[in-house]
This record gives C-alpha cells, sequence and structure tokens, in this order.
C-alpha cells in the first residue's frame, strides 16, 4: 500500500514537473505565426511604412527632400487624368470579375456536381491549372499572334466566311485586355468556388428536389448561398491582381490604356519618389476598402473556420 501510494506521488510530481516546463498556449500560437508574421513585416509592412512616409515628402528634379506637405495628394486626387485612370482600371476589374464569375462558378459547378469519379474530377481540373505552368508574360504576349490582324483568329473568321477583312478591334483595344484578364485569372475563381462547393452536402440538394424545387430554385437557395465564401475569396484574388497589374493593359492596349500601376511605374522611372508614393497609397488605401466591403458581405474567417 505505502509503496502504491509513494508511486502515485511520483508520477503526480513528474506531471506537474512536465506541466511547468510545457509551453504556455498563448506562446505556442505566437512561435506559429511568427514566421509568417517576419515575413509580413519585413516584405509588406516596412515597405509600406516607407512608402507613406516619403508621399508627405517634397521633391524636384534635383531630389526629394524630408518635409511634410500634403501637395503630393492633392496634386494626384485633383487632376483629370488620375480620375481617369482609376475609372479605367475598375471598369477592367468589373468587366473581367463579372466574365469570371460566371465562368469560375459554371465550371465549378460542373467539376463538383456532374463528374462524380474523384480522379476525373483531378484530371480536369489539373487541366484547368495548366496554362499556370507557364509564365503569365508569356501567357499574355501569345494572344498577340492569335488576336492580330493577320493572326489565327482573323484567319478563321475569314475563311469560315464570317468576315471579308481582319477585325481590327481585337488586338490593342479593350477588347484584347479583357480576354486576357479572363485567361489569366479565371482559375482564381475556379478553385475557391469548387472548394466551397465540395463540402455542400449532396443530401441538401436532393431534399430540395424532393420538396419540389427546380434546379434554378436549387442553385439560387442552396449552391449560391453555401458557396458564398469560395464567391468572395475569388472575388478579391481577381480584383487584387487586375488593380495591381499594369503589363496586360500596357501590352493588349498598345498603350491606349492606362491603369493605376501603370501611372505608378512612370512616376517611378522619372524619379518622382513622392508623387509615386502617394499614388502607391491611395491605391492601397481603395483596394483595401473594396476588400473591406467584400468582407462585410460574407465573414471569411467564421466561414473558413466551419
Amino acid at each position: 500500500m505505502n509503496t502504491h501510494v509513494i508511486s502515485l506521488g511520483r508520477l503526480v510530481a513528474r506531471e506537474r514537473r512536465a506541466e511547468r516546463k510545457r509551453l504556455a498556449p498563448w506562446l505556442v500560437s505566437w512561435l506559429q505565426v511568427a514566421p509568417l508574421a517576419t515575413v509580413l513585416v519585413a516584405l509588406f509592412a516596412l515597405p509600406t511604412v516607407l512608402f507613406l512616409v516619403v508621399s508627405f515628402w517634397d521633391w524636384d528634379r534635383v531630389g526629394i527632400y524630408p518635409a511634410f506637405i500634403l501637395d503630393n495628394y492633392h496634386d494626384l486626387l485633383t487632376t483629370p487624368a488620375t480620375w481617369r485612370v482609376y475609372v479605367s482600371s475598375l471598369k477592367f476589374a468589373f468587366i473581367v470579375w463579372a466574365i469570371t464569375l460566371f465562368l469560375g462558378f459554371n465550371i465549378a459547378y460542373f467539376l463538383i456536381f456532374h463528374v462524380r469519379s474523384r480522379v476525373t474530377r483531378t484530371v480536369l481540373f489539373l487541366l484547368c491549372a495548366v496554362p499556370f505552368w507557364t509564365s503569365g508574360i508569356i501567357r499574355t504576349i501569345a494572344w498577340i499572334p492569335f488576336l492580330g490582324r493577320n493572326g489565327a483568329f482573323n484567319q478563321l473568321l475569314m475563311m469560315l466566311g464570317i468576315t471579308s477583312k481582319p477585325l481590327e478591334f481585337l488586338l490593342f483595344s479593350d477588347f484584347a485586355v479583357i480576354i486576357t484578364y479572363v485567361h489569366l485569372f479565371t482559375l482564381l475563381m475556379v478553385g475557391p468556388i469548387a472548394n466551397s462547393m465540395a463540402k455542400i452536402d449532396k443530401a441538401l440538394l436532393e431534399a430540395a428536389v424532393d420538396a419540389g424545387a427546380s434546379r434554378w430554385r436549387c442553385m439560387v437557395d442552396v449552391v449560391i448561398p453555401l458557396s458564398k465564401t469560395g464567391i468572395t475569396l475569388g472575388s478579391m484574388l481577381v480584383f487584387t491582381q487586375v488593380m495591381g497589374d499594369y503589363f496586360v493593359v500596357k501590352q493588349m492596349s498598345g498603350g491606349q490604356s492606362a491603369s493605376i500601376v501603370s501611372m505608378l511605374s512612370t512616376e517611378i522611372q522619372a524619379m518622382q519618389y513622392p508623387p509615386a508614393g502617394a499614388n502607391a497609397m491611395v491605391l492601397v488605401v481603395f483596394v483595401a476598402i473594396l476588400v473591406a466591403g467584400m468582407m462585410r458581405v460574407v465573414d471569411v474567417r467564421k466561414e473558413l473556420v466551419k
């Protein structure tokens, strides 16, 4: 009996020593997020703070001077060209968002609800991802010979007798910019939506059909509400990519259209760093407001935890 009590006491003492050595839960959580937090601070937070500070400095053709002035923001926000560029970028963003949402939703719906085999579904999704195996620059430039005046698409239209002469609007136009964006970013919409749809219990759709709901009512009342997290995530990805791009607009519009980032790039090349900093900060705030608006519609963090 005494031996049993002594052994039990030693076991309890050993467990207490182990508990004292065990890290606190809050410390474990901080250690888990520390690597990612370090990367975000070093590569995002610090450069953003630097842009913010420089955006208030003074400048001329000779150099930049530490100061605290609002002239850079005033000149930026009161210039009609700035508003035209922002409207142009928003136009591209909304059109591309609408097209990629339509395509992405239907592709994801087909993959999840119509393809029964998991292997076939995986293969089809990989085929959708094949373009991402090459550089976005290469995928963008590849559209130039396809849409050109003497390109493959115009030759096909003339061969079929649809048109008697090459279509001029296909290349170096807003149409070319939108087509390229859709090609580049549709998969960003397919992935999140397919992930949300995969979590939908098929019994819900069967119950809706048994209750007399049409396919359209099943889509509106069941599939879309339960896919809202994926739709929101995909929308955020597409919006931020379009608003932060300048290469596609520069190449595919032939210089006829401009984007916010292309204006920012021009200022940096001219070594106008304070105006470029102000432009960058306005863009960051603008995109943050758009993303925050989407987050108000769907609490993505809450939905992902479910």
